[in-house]
């Protein structure tokens, strides 16, 4: 597995596309908080806080992840080395962790020049340094494992297809149902009762806990759940092409 993610992250740091992927990310994100107008932006919001960066980050990680994953398994498949790497002393589910690992971990890079973020904030407040520290950190954590959910259910969406592109829309939008569809559904209050367990189902309300500095073992283990299956499945899936 170890290998695998290596060979992975030189795939996507050899050939730029981790760096591009990083820069987009920063740039967009930079463009919104501080000199697009609109409702993310800091200076109208007119509070030292980092809220609207972890409310805006899930909507690009929802196309950014999948644009990461959707070669992992696609494109071993499309080329034909998939069926190299059965012949190796190599484990499917170390292939699809190994892969998995890769994907995450682009994506929690992603999040270093946030820094900045926050550092500019931190000066900007008044007095100095009137940031919510704990609800920062806390949503750092939320986004990093909401990174890991979204980087397992890429990986499922391209180890159900062989074409790349589908790979990409499939991921999209299982991301998008996964995070804000089920939760829109809920909101219509259309089942009674059953709502708050709809509601519990998607990736929202969990995420949304760790946005306000809550680091409940529940959503933790939530979000573990989430990945494992998605993992299982993906690993399933690649096991019925063997």
């Amino acid at each position: 597995m170890i290998a695998i993610f290596k060979k992975e992250l030189w795939n996507f740091f050899g050939n730029w596309s981790a760096w591009l992927i990083i820069a987009a990310f920063s740039i967009i994100s930079a463009l919104f908080l501080f000199f697009f107008e609109n409702n993310f932006n800091i200076f109208e919001i007119g509070s030292a806080t980092l809220q609207s960066f972890f409310v805006l980050s899930p909507w690009l990680f929802m196309f950014i992840i999948p644009a990461i994953s959707m070669r992992t398994l696609a494109e071993e498949e499309q080329s034909g080395t998939l069926f190299w790497l059965f012949s190796q002393p190599v484990k499917i589910t170390e292939i699809v962790g190994g892969k998995f690992l890769s994907v995450w971990l682009v994506g929690v890079l992603c999040l270093l020049p946030s820094l900045v973020y926050y550092y500019t904030v931190y000066v900007l407040g008044i007095p100095e340094g009137n940031i919510d520290g704990s609800m920062t950190f806390g949503s750092y954590i939320g986004l990093t494992i909401l990174i890991a959910a979204f980087s397992a259910v890429g990986i499922l969406a391209s180890s159900l297809s062989s074409n790349q592109i589908m790979a990409y829309l499939l991921g999209v939008f299982l991301c998008f149902i996964l995070y804000f569809g089920i939760e829109q559904l809920a909101s219509y209050k259309l089942m009674g009762g059953a709502d708050y367990i709809l509601q519990n189902i998607g990736f929202y309300q969990h995420f949304l806990a760790f946005t306000r500095g809550q680091v409940d073992t529940r959503d933790v283990c939530y979000f573990l759940f989430v990945i494992f299956l998605g993992l299982g499945l993906a690993s399933w899936f690649v096991w019925k092409k063997k």
